[in-house]
């Protein structure tokens, strides 16, 4: 099934119960971060490049995101 977003806000509402899930993974890490940060992170350096990405790729990406990853890409913004 094909499910389409009209807009990128849109699907962003549509993930954002894995984007808290994932904040509050992080958070038990110790890493103080919010939703739109994983959000942006993920536009920026994987959704970006990405064509034909499915509902369950993006949450996919969310849930596997690397601490790492994140407090890099959040060390870099700073």
């Amino acid at each position: 099934m094909d499910i389409e977003f009209k807009n990128i806000k849109e699907l962003y509402n549509r993930v954002h119960p894995a984007l808290t899930s994932k904040k509050n993974e992080l958070k038990r890490k110790g890493l103080n971060i919010k939703e739109e940060d994983i959000w942006n992170y993920l536009s920026e350096k994987i959704f970006r490049n990405s064509t034909n990405l499915t509902l369950s790729d993006v949450v996919s990406y969310i849930m596997h995101l690397e601490i790492e990853d994140i407090e890099e890409y959040m060390t870099k913004k700073a």
